[in-house]
């Protein structure tokens, strides 16, 4: 037996509760916990989509199951549980959008090297966060995997998260649910309570409006399977030029036109650049500087860990301070490799080691 808990509500979820019964108002507590349960990895992906923020997707998917609950009595037989789950954390998410209406913001880029003013960036989604991996696994039982499985498949690479973030929240929702989790017009325009024109013209601008803010090519952002041993390589090798300190040996695994990125809640934060993006040689002076013991940077020696985020390879990398016995968490990276080279690198605040399941010291 284990426990659920919605808010200040907490259910038992027992093996013999049945995924065949419908939520009702006679529903008891525990096999309604064991209803929404089946079902949690797939809506915070899906509320993570909307929101483009690991802690908000957690806190909406509680947000849906305390709605369910308090709205069990207009469950609908002409539906599965599954897709009025879907309804009920579509329009949490669109609530809270509602709310908290965020925009990307255009930032500055690096200082050029000649003379002149610093270019303009207009992707710069700040309240960006990544995904563990490991939460992307089916979690269901066989009987639900059908189910389950849409979660391993969606994507969710972090071009296509930042590219989304970009459309108005109901295109979004439209864009998900039509062309990520594969749901008919009249299904979609059901769930969103719009027509089917509608939707299908929301969906029309939606499309149109993404190929702005993704790469040229789709093969660029769509997820693949499990790292290839080369990949797995790559990222071996860069964390251990960092351990090293080796910046000459990191330039080699960098491409020409890399971009460095690192999404920020807050314009500016003590002791990071503004902005928080470089380019190839800003990011190799900067790294100079943090790990050269004689400079006023310096951090102190570095040690990291493979993950992976968002189906692409990621490295949780910790400091140990001079005079500390402790490497502490610094910093989680996100890659993007093509043809043998590092060609993005998005980097996060540590605060979600805890879910990638990384240790908090070494």
């Amino acid at each position: 037996m284990s426990r659920v808990r919605v808010n200040s509500t907490q259910f038992e979820v027992r093996p013999s509760a049945s995924f065949n019964e419908a939520p009702s108002a006679s529903l008891d507590e525990v096999t309604f916990g064991r209803l929404v349960e089946t079902h949690r990895r797939e809506l915070q992906v899906h509320c993570y989509r909307m929101l483009g923020s690991f802690q908000d997707a957690e806190d909406l998917v509680q947000e849906t199951f305390l709605r369910a609950w308090r709205k069990r009595d207009t469950f609908a037989a002409r539906s599965t549980v599954r897709a009025w789950l879907y309804r009920i954390a579509t329009n949490a998410c669109l609530d809270f959008l509602s709310r908290h209406p965020r925009q990307p913001r255009a930032g500055r880029g690096p200082v050029p090297a000649e003379t002149g003013p610093r270019p303009t960036t207009s992707d710069e989604v700040y309240w960006l966060q990544p995904y563990p991996d490991r939460l992307l696994e089916p979690a269901a039982p066989a009987d639900a995997q059908p189910d389950a499985a849409l979660v391993a498949k969606e994507t969710i690479e972090l071009a296509f998260l930042v590219a989304i973030q970009h459309l108005p929240p109901r295109q979004r929702a439209v864009l998900i649910l039509r062309d990520v989790l594969g749901w008919p017009a009249a299904e979609a325009a059901d769930l969103l309570e719009l027509s089917v024109a509608s939707a299908n013209s929301a969906l029309q601008r939606a499309r149109a409006n993404i190929k702005d803010h993704l790469p040229p090519s789709r093969i660029e952002w769509a997820p693949t399977g499990d790292p290839t041993d080369a990949e797995r390589a790559l990222l071996q090798r860069y964390m251990g030029v960092l351990e090293q300190g080796d910046t000459g040996a990191m330039a080699q695994l960098l491409r020409e036109d890399i971009r460095i990125t690192m999404p920020m809640p807050v314009p500016c934060v003590p002791g990071m650049p503004d902005p928080a993006w470089w380019d190839r040689s800003s990011f190799l002076a900067s790294l100079r500087d943090v790990l050269d013991p004689g400079s006023s940077a310096y951090l102190g020696q570095w040690r990291s860990l493979p993950t992976r985020a968002n189906r692409q390879p990621a490295a949780a990398h910790y400091v140990r301070r001079p005079g500390e016995a402790t490497f502490r968490p610094q910093v989680l990276e996100v890659l993007r490799v093509a043809d043998g080279k590092i060609v993005e690198i998005t980097a996060f605040e540590p605060a979600l080691f805890p879910a990638f399941g990384l240790p908090a010291t070494l």
